[in-house]
């Protein structure tokens, strides 16, 4: 049989998830090419998947807890291997950013990462990781199942202007995205608002911060450089950064203003009139 090396299921939320593969694969008395046909994929990728050496997909999760009924345990299991494959610097920020009640983010260079498209995340994400693209795309949109959830955070985003025009992707990449927050114009619980050129200097020129609040632990502060991320619930800081991002929101377009620069943007810059946005 091929890929029977064994894995040390303590190694990693992957080799977990491979080695409960194994074990209830083998228990349903399924070989690999067997489950592969049942959940419409290779026996070649199933092996992959239980020797740690490819990570695997939410929906392909879901239909192994379908093909081998066991519950739901892949589809829960699936979430924390996701996790383990953002940076490891940027982890700590991630559990803190999917327990609070309260995001506000202003973001100079590119959309936030909960309001990324796919392919828009896919771009960014191959300048620094060519070789693990598919798996780092695949833990940002872990990501976003916060927003999915019954009570979501509220998510306030400022983004500058330069977001919008920072072609990122290509022409189609950048209309999509554009769409997908004109498709946020209604959300009850997300408000995007754009920082316009005319401001001229502001208090968000430092660059890109975050703000986390939370329902019983201290606000958090939030800023990356090159290959590392800051936190401080340092309330001095937290004080002066919450003047400054009411400051921005001041100086931003309204939401509806927002929106219509948006799609503005949208159809002068890569060529596309945008229907009636969802909401």
């Amino acid at each position: 049989m091929v890929n029977i090396r064994s894995l040390d299921p303590s190694a990693s939320p992957l080799d977990y998830f491979g080695s409960e593969l194994r074990r209830l694969r083998e228990e349903a008395g399924l070989n690999q090419p067997q489950l592969g046909k049942i959940v419409y994929c290779t026996g070649s990728l199933i092996g992959q998947i239980e020797t740690a050496k490819k990570v695997p997909t939410r929906r392909f999760s879901e239909q192994l807890d379908a093909a081998l009924m066991t519950g739901g345990l892949f589809s829960r299991l699936v979430g924390l291997v996701l996790k383990s494959q953002l940076p490891t610097w940027f982890q700590p920020y991630a559990e803190m950013e999917a327990k609070a009640t309260y995001i506000s983010t202003y973001q100079s260079q590119l959309v936030y990462g909960l309001l990324q498209t796919a392919e828009y995340a896919g771009a960014v994400l191959s300048v620094e990781n060519p070789g693990r693209l598919d798996e780092m795309v695949a833990a940002r949109m872990e990501r976003q199942r916060i927003l999915e959830r019954e009570h979501p955070p509220v998510l306030c985003v400022v983004l500058d202007e330069a977001v919008l025009c920072r072609e990122i992707g290509g022409a189609e990449v950048m209309r999509n995205q554009l769409a997908h927050l004109l498709s946020f114009r209604h959300h009850p619980w997300v408000q995007v608002q754009v920082l316009p050129f005319e401001v001229g200097q502001h208090p968000g020129l430092l660059g890109s911060f975050n703000l986390l609040r939370f329902e019983d632990d201290p606000d958090i502060f939030y800023t990356e450089s090159y290959d590392s991320g800051h936190m401080t619930a340092n309330s001095q800081v937290i004080r002066e950064v919450s003047v400054s991002y009411a400051r921005l929101q001041a100086s931003a377009l309204s939401r509806e203003d927002s929106a219509a620069l948006i799609e503005r943007v949208m159809k002068e810059r890569y060529g596309h009139q945008p229907g009636p946005a969802v909401a």
